[in-house]
């Protein structure tokens, strides 16, 4: 059986794996702070966790994301 040439290598998807995990958690960190009736103003959406943490999971995601990307993979071999 021929083996196929992927552009990226197990560890390259594993890394984006990790980065695209990341990025989730990120988000669902930024989530909630609704009113609860829809009207009122709920202070809760300038917490720390939303304007501060959330932010910098996310950007360490995209650059995990990069770097995976970016990485060369062992396996690959330039052919002339």
């Amino acid at each position: 059986m021929a083996k196929k040439d992927f552009a990226f290598g197990k560890e390259n998807f594993i890394i984006i794996a990790v980065a695209i995990l990341v990025i989730v958690i990120g988000f669902m960190l930024m989530s909630g702070g609704a009113s609860k009736d829809g009207v009122s103003f709920n202070p809760e959406i300038f917490s720390t966790r939303r304007i501060v943490i959330a932010p910098i999971v996310t950007v360490v995601g995209f650059m995990i994301m990069i770097f995976g990307i970016l990485k060369n993979s062992k396996n690959n071999k330039v052919k002339e």
